[in-house]
């Protein structure tokens, strides 16, 4: 059975990884050629992040999805606010503390700053925030609080906080939203809403609420890096990168040392949600024996494919793409650099784990009536427009984040308030779940690679803010899909299909 499974996914996730592959490997042999060794690394980082995809998005299906909307529906079903609270703080701390985009991050930010911000700090910090807004945001599904105006309060206070937050500290801290909603956070967080909003009598407001939380849970990132600045006063840090050289000769010395790593952070990560999910089984889930040894079989799929997958992201990737983004920025033409990050952007967000996760729930929530293709499109565009502008920010030194954050927010929740409201939870948690591992380590490789190749950019200024980007386009481009959706239902008289 899982054979086939195996087969098929492999099939679908061959296509996602193909493009970029083939694009590192035209550009080794027309722009920017690379040492062989390192070629030869990406290549075989391909393959195992083919593979352990495949084997992940099994896991997710078998084992963290289940976990999540059994927990969800457990949760709800006490009708005790206290418990809701308190089950959202805990869960949201603890699955964002296994996170490894977050500490992939988290150690970027440290590497940079000389450990003046440290990993841990950054990490504890981001994790409280995503405890403190899932538990909010459970709380807004169960007393059907409109998700367009929580957002619009929660971003107000992210634009007050951001007068008194630090340049620095204003990338890193829209970086830590994106970056805390990956791989294995976005899974949970959307099966955690499906379980509280399926208990709904209205299926309308089911299907509305069952996106969103991955959205509110992401602010609590940005608020609680911010807070940390104002609080620790930390004002002018200075930071920067030493261009990587290749670090060895061997080309499977990498990726054996990775593994070990890889397998450590994983199974620490996964841990909690399992002891967790132990403790709400004896107490409130009581599910059959076959249903929990299903569920173990999952995680066990979704341990070894997300090792898999980031050891080939860590050891065949990530050189690759700082080596080609210092390539393509020290050449003469600067067009090249913006073409060549458009169209990275456009085929990396088809690699993202968590991508695929949620394409395929909006999908299975509207009942086909959103395809996964047509969102996947549109978040390609999206993504690729985020690095191609995050690239001009690099070489051009007056234009600054907050240039692009703050009117690229102020339109994205203008437009809640027109949009159908299924596609303002579809944006929104479209935005966290664009920035995964495959954009936390390639993509960010590559703009940090190009920010040390331009003398006039900071690496600690210039070379974060990628990921803030990533997570800011889809708000829009997604938006602007359920504007068209909006038009057309009205022209075939669906207009209830999007409301």
């Amino acid at each position: 059975m899982y054979l086939n499974v195996l087969i098929s996914k492999l099939k679908e996730v061959l296509y996602a990884v193909l493009p970029i592959t083939v694009i590192v490997l035209i550009l080794n042999f027309t722009l920017t050629p690379l040492d062989p060794i390192l070629i030869i690394r990406f290549i075989i980082g391909a393959i195992l992040i083919t593979i352990g995809l495949s084997i992940f998005l099994i896991g997710i299906d078998i084992g963290i999805t289940p976990i999540g909307k059994s927990m969800g529906a457990a949760i709800a079903k006490t009708n005790k606010m206290w418990i809701v609270v308190v089950a959202g703080l805990f869960l949201g701390f603890f699955v964002s503390i296994a996170e490894p985009d977050l500490h992939i991050l988290a150690k970027q930010v440290d590497l940079v700053t000389s450990g003046l911000i440290s990993k841990v700090s950054i990490v504890v910090v981001v994790s409280i925030g995503i405890g403190v807004m899932i538990s909010l945001g459970i709380v807004r599904i169960v007393k059907n609080f409109p998700l367009y105006k929580m957002l619009t309060i929660l971003y107000l206070i992210i634009f007050g906080l951001a007068l008194f937050t630090s340049q620095e500290f204003l990338a890193i801290s829209f970086d830590a939203s994106g970056a805390t909603t990956g791989a294995l956070t976005v899974p949970f967080i959307l099966a955690l809403s499906m379980g509280v909003s399926v208990l709904k009598k209205d299926s309308k407001a089911s299907e509305k609420d069952s996106f969103g939380l991955v959205a509110i849970a992401s602010t609590g990132a940005i608020i609680s890096v911010m807070i940390m600045n104002i609080i620790s006063k930390t004002d002018k840090i200075s930071g920067s990168l030493e261009v990587k050289h290749l670090d060895s000769t061997s080309i499977i010395t990498p990726f054996l040392q990775k593994f070990p790593i890889m397998a450590g952070e994983i199974f620490i990560a996964l841990l909690p949600i399992v002891v967790t999910f132990i403790v709400f089984q004896k107490v409130y889930l009581k599910l059959s024996k076959k249903s929990v040894k299903k569920i173990m079989m999952g995680i066990l799929f979704t341990f070894i494919g997300l090792v898999l997958f980031l050891v080939g992201v860590n050891a065949g990737f990530m050189e690759v793409g700082s080596a080609v983004g210092y390539a393509i920025t020290s050449l003469e033409n600067k067009t090249y650099v913006i073409v060549v990050a458009f169209v990275l952007g456009f085929v990396t967000i088809l690699a993202e784990p968590a991508v695929h996760v949620l394409t395929n729930q909006i999908e299975d929530v509207t009942s086909g009536y959103v395809k996964r293709k047509v969102v996947m499109n549109t978040l390609s565009i999206g993504v690729g427009l985020a690095v191609a502008l995050s690239m001009l920010r690099i070489l051009i030194p007056e234009l600054q984040l907050w240039h692009y954050l703050l009117p690229g927010y102020i339109i994205a929740i203008t437009m809640t308030y027109f949009v159908p409201k299924l596609f303002v939870g579809i944006a929104f948690d479209s935005g966290g779940v664009a920035s995964g591992p495959m954009t936390a380590t390639f993509i960010f490789a590559f703009v940090q690679g190009a920010a040390e190749a331009t003398e006039s950019a900071n690496v600690l200024i210039d070379g974060f803010g990628m990921i803030a980007m990533v997570a800011l386009t889809p708000l829009i481009a997604l938006q602007v899909l359920g504007f068209i959706f909006k038009l057309k239902s009205k022209k075939g008289g669906l207009e209830n299909n999007v409301q």
